[in-house]
């Protein structure tokens, strides 16, 4: 058996840890995951913010993001201002003016929203923070709906990075995921950010995706490192239609590209990137060597949360919007999913929170440690390891990934090899013990490589 067979399993993306379906609802608490946050932000002011913007024009079926499909806009105001009567009731609970050092409007499609909707929303939120010297502030655009007024008016709030979804170039594989853009659209959006004064863009790109081939995404490889994007993700595609329904079955199972083939995808892609000067980072991102994120890999500053790979670390992040999750270094919260709850939650004052999870000491321990391995490939033991996982257990957990080559055992902890990082989520699954205390006797996670 081959390794990406061998370790072909379900694994979270651990974006979080626990991860969201095994949170502890029954002894969640919305009244104390705001206690914990207040108290945080007493001990270090600073806030990293991510609101959603859920609304898209056409369904792509390879998504799995919250989203509605409408083309009528005027969906835009009343949604604008509910995310302000949100972040109003969240100001009357800081315990000061909160330090932004982190900003990221994400979707859906952000820039479905009109220049002057996002303009206004900017307006409020900047007005009633200080921001941090330093602050990352992005948004995901559109290639078809980023306008150069878009452009214009978030530069003019300081934002200084913009991630395009690309997926792929090929006219058939993007008839099937309903996903169209060219090349040249994806080419006008890049230059016009450059022009602007964006210093990190960013291209997402997606292997596995129906009908993809080899020398599909070798012309999706050669088109990108024309246009030269500071960052780059390669994300696998995550067939997940028992999670998000129809939405993801536009085409059949059949025409997906499977197992070593899907993996050899991959392998191509990294080949090409690594070849024209990207470095590999964490796992399924790659930077050239002048963006942060590099430097930040570089010196260990990487971070990891919801939002995927960072270079600004605050105290606390709150979701703004339907769907938005939201976590405290104790607690996490996530907002309805239902647009009709979300709004009449607001109109009477109450803030959309509806799931959580309050982080127990053996959370936080283990959470350090799956991020050490998904932003660093390594993590040390420490007395505090000891008091939640028997080591001896682990040790066992970890034998078959040392025997075949991808991590090295020492005195003091373990590091990922360069082999082993395509098996990074698997490798994390041996430190999670709420997933291994209820192994999910239904599909809940995608495959791991």
């Amino acid at each position: 058996m081959n390794l990406f067979d061998k370790y072909n399993t379900a694994a979270p993306r651990y974006t979080s840890y626990p991860t969201v379906p095994y949170w502890d609802e029954t002894t969640f608490s919305t009244a104390v995951a705001l206690e914990r946050l207040q108290q945080q932000l007493e001990t270090e002011n600073t806030l990293s913010l991510y609101i959603h913007l859920p609304f898209c024009e056409r369904l792509c079926t390879f998504c799995g993001c919250h989203k509605y499909i409408t083309k009528r806009h005027e969906v835009e105001q009343p949604y604008i201002e509910a995310l302000l009567k949100e972040w109003h009731l969240y100001l009357e609970l800081l315990p000061a003016k909160p330090v932004l050092k982190e900003l990221h409007l994400g979707g859906g499609t952000p820039t479905f929203f009109s220049p002057s909707s996002l303009e206004q929303l900017l307006t409020e939120i900047t007005n009633t923070v200080q921001i941090d010297a330093a602050a990352e502030l992005g948004f995901e655009g559109h290639p078809h709906s980023t306008s150069a007024q878009h452009l214009r008016i978030l530069r003019g709030f300081g934002f200084s990075r913009v991630s395009f979804g690309v997926q792929d170039y090929n006219p058939h594989i993007q008839q099937a995921i309903n996903r169209q853009q060219t090349f040249n659209e994806v080419a006008k959006v890049s230059f016009m950010a450059r022009e602007l004064g964006y210093k990190s863009v960013s291209h997402d790109l997606v292997y596995g995706l129906p009908f993809q081939c080899e020398n599909d995404i070798i012309d999706s490889i050669e088109k990108t490192t024309i246009l030269r994007p500071d960052r780059i993700s390669l994300y696998s595609y995550a067939h997940v239609p028992w999670v998000k329904g129809t939405g993801q079955r536009g085409f059949k199972t059949s025409d997906l590209p499977e197992g070593a083939q899907k993996r050899k995808l991959y392998e191509i892609a990294r080949e090409l990137l690594l070849e024209n000067d990207y470095v590999e980072i964490g796992m399924d991102h790659f930077a050239l060597r002048t963006d942060d994120l590099f430097r930040d890999s570089v010196t260990g500053q990487l971070h990891r949360n919801f939002m995927g790979y960072t270079t600004a670390k605050a105290a606390v992040q709150l979701g703004l919007g339907v769907s938005a999750i939201g976590n405290s270094t104790a607690a996490f919260m996530q907002n309805t999913k239902d647009l009709k709850t979300y709004y009449k939650l607001l109109e009477s004052n109450t803030l959309p929170v509806v799931k959580g999870h309050l982080l127990s000491s053996e959370d936080l321990c283990i959470q350090q440690h799956i991020l050490n391995l998904m932003c660093q490939l390594q993590t040390t033991w420490t007395d505090e390891l000891f008091r939640y996982i028997d080591f001896q257990t682990l040790k066992s957990s970890l034998r078959t990934f040392i025997a075949d080559g991808l991590l090295e055992l020492t005195e003091t902890g373990i590091q990922v090899l360069e082999a082993g990082r395509p098996f990074l989520r698997s490798i994390c699954l041996a430190f999670d013990l709420r997933l291994q205390r209820k192994w999910p006797d239904t599909k809940l996670f995608s495959s791991a490589v």
